[in-house]
């Protein structure tokens, strides 16, 4: 049956000794899979689509180690039409050729249908993925495209706009956890015919440390159990120490969850309210190499910016920002450089909490039933409107009027930075102000 689901040398070699525990335990069915439930939840329309034998032309992009090229074996398994593999770096237009040619040959002679599976199809140039376009549009074959990159970017957006687009993330801990404790669990394809007792905090190091990657914590496990010798009782004991060696990195003392979490992300502000960029680099050090979660962090920077830098540097807030949506983007390991940017250069700016001390007292006075009327010249409707003066009908766009009654002030802005050159603006208008309401009096 193999044979007819798979071309040759293309078959998955989970079933031999050989093979690696990350391949060997790759999921078989979509109950099997772990994760993306965003996608392949139920009701979900791939889910949906696998499970029917309705799948059109896709291309799946997300992180190494996020079962990309496992949904696409799983999709083979659940549809009965033949199922081919390319590589992006390796594979040639001339192979492309050929798989098409015996897919429109299969399609006339026996109706059956191919799936062709094309590993980093973003390595392809546009030629090569122009060839595909054709015999995707007729439906000859159905595409399953497979990339870390952006497919939006790096894929021919002729080939983008006939196939659907599915965005995997990377795997939960738990997610990782959970697919740990099956290979060790596994009696035909794991380690389960092993005595193995492997402590919670070991696992939970690897699936940390892996960052998302089921590749990447299957081979570290792997190369833990296979190194560590049994004791005498024929019991192998895979440690916190043990995960530490095969991973090759040492865990640090980090709750993601609890205290380490909260101690760790509190001493980074402080340091950053306080100005002091070598602490707040430790600190994100501490976080970065523990695992903890960069959109987390670029949250707390972008907080940061307006909490405790505010008007005293307008570019703290764009800088905060452009490092947040920056992390996203490029991911680990090349985003500690960008959080470390934004980190530094929060630290380093001047400081300034007035807005966010104004908007609070602001929103206290609201709270505390302090509810003022809108002034009849503010008002959209009525008569008192028409006494509106209009402010860019003045000299430097400034008319003294009242926007507030009872001359409320809840922004009192320092000397600081950039901060101080608006003081020196506001202060100019509110005595213009206070110069006009004395003239009335």
């Amino acid at each position: 049956m193999a044979d007819d689901l798979f071309s040759a040398g293309t078959a998955p070699l989970e079933n031999t000794s050989i093979a690696p525990l990350a391949e060997r335990m790759r999921p078989r069915t979509i109950d099997e899979y772990c994760g993306q439930e965003h996608i392949l939840g139920p009701g979900k329309l791939l889910r949906r689509a696998i499970e029917a034998d309705r799948i059109a032309s896709i291309i799946l992009h997300g992180p190494p180690g996020t079962g990309k090229t496992t949904l696409a074996r799983i999709i083979a398994n659940a549809t009965k039409s033949r199922f081919e593999t390319l590589s992006g770096v390796e594979s040639s237009v001339a192979d492309l050729r050929r798989v098409v040619a015996a897919a429109q040959n299969r399609l006339a002679n026996s109706g059956q249908k191919t799936i062709l599976f094309v590993d980093e199809i973003h390595r392809w140039n546009k030629a090569q993925q122009d060839v595909l376009l054709p015999d995707v549009e007729r439906g000859t074959l159905r595409l399953i495209g497979a990339t870390t990159e952006n497919p939006f970017f790096y894929v021919n957006s002729a080939l983008v706009s006939r196939s659907q687009v599915f965005e995997l993330q990377p795997l939960t801990t738990a997610s990782l956890q959970t697919l740990l404790r099956r290979a060790i669990s596994d009696k035909e394809r794991g380690f389960g015919e092993l005595a193995i007792a492997a402590d919670e905090d070991a696992l939970a190091h690897l699936a940390t440390i892996a960052d998302g990657d089921a590749r990447k914590a299957l081979n570290a496990l792997e190369i833990g159990i296979r190194t560590t010798p049994a004791d005498a009782g024929g019991t192998i004991h895979f440690t916190r120490e043990a995960a530490e060696e095969s991973i090759q990195k040492k865990a640090v003392v980090y709750d993601a969850t609890g205290d380490g979490h909260y101690d760790t992300i509190s001493a980074f502000i402080k340091s950053v309210r306080g100005s002091d960029p070598d602490a707040a680099l430790y600190w994100l050090a501490k976080m970065l190499y523990a695992g903890e979660d960069i959109r987390f962090i670029a949250r707390r920077i972008v907080i940061l910016a307006s909490e405790d830098i505010g008007m005293a540097d307008q570019m703290a807030l764009p800088i905060a920002v452009a490092a947040q949506q920056a992390v996203q983007f490029i991911g680990m390991p090349e985003a500690r450089i960008t959080l470390a940017h934004a980190a530094v250069y929060l630290a380093t700016a001047p400081k300034s909490n007035r807005a966010y001390a104004a908007i609070d007292a602001a929103i206290a006075e609201v709270k505390n039933g302090v509810t003022l009327a809108v002034p009849a010249h503010l008002r959209s409707t009525g008569k008192g409107r028409a006494d509106y003066q209009y402010s860019h009908a003045g000299e430097g766009a400034y008319i003294p009027q009242a926007y507030l009654p009872e001359g409320r002030r809840y922004y009192e802005p320092t000397e600081n930075g950039y901060e101080k050159r608006v003081k020196e603006r506001l202060d100019y208008w509110r005595a213009l102000f206070e110069q006009s309401q004395s003239g009335k009096s």
